[in-house]
């Protein structure tokens, strides 16, 4: 039988190893002039991973165990992690929209023209705002809850 403080350090390195993903992730973004589809594609092999690395080890092992441990620094530590993935949804319904009024402007495989992005649907500037919102608000919540994640995994199976 593996300990759980085996599994801990798993779930703990799995987390930790989803914020390089996730830098160079918004990395792209920022640095890219023009989001073209290629672009967005390079940026979600980062992401996704990022993703995955972070959800497995929540959903996999620290939901089934929340019931029996809750109290204190473990119940902050929750609701910061559920505030981001909150947060995250709420990126995800203006990501969704821009993709799809970008796609049918054609601004993906052509990238070079002039255009602005707000005179494309009047919800534009409203769904980049949930956009930056959800993805800023992801990124803050996330490492709120990683650095308590951490406080706990050093409390509990390092120092304790």
């Amino acid at each position: 039988m593996v300990s759980e403080s085996a599994i801990a350090t798993v779930a703990a390195l799995m987390v930790t190893a989803s914020l390089p993903f996730y830098l160079y992730g918004a990395w792209i973004m920022i640095d890219a002039d023009t989001v073209s589809w290629g672009v967005l594609i390079y940026h979600l092999k980062f992401i996704v991973p990022g993703l995955v690395l972070t959800t497995v080890p929540v959903v996999g092992w620290m939901l089934p165990r929340l019931l029996d441990q809750l109290g204190g620094v473990i119940v902050l530590h929750a609701i910061l992690g559920l505030q981001a993935y909150a947060l995250l949804v709420l990126a995800l319904t203006g990501i969704v929209r821009i993709i799809h009024v970008k796609r049918a402007a054609d601004l993906y495989d052509d990238p070079g023209q002039d255009v602005d992005l707000d005179e494309l649907h009047p919800d534009m500037s409203a769904w980049r705002g949930r956009l930056r919102i959800g993805v800023f608000g992801y990124v803050i919540f996330w490492i709120l809850a990683w650095l308590l994640g951490v406080y706990q995994y050093l409390g509990r199976y390092v120092l304790g």
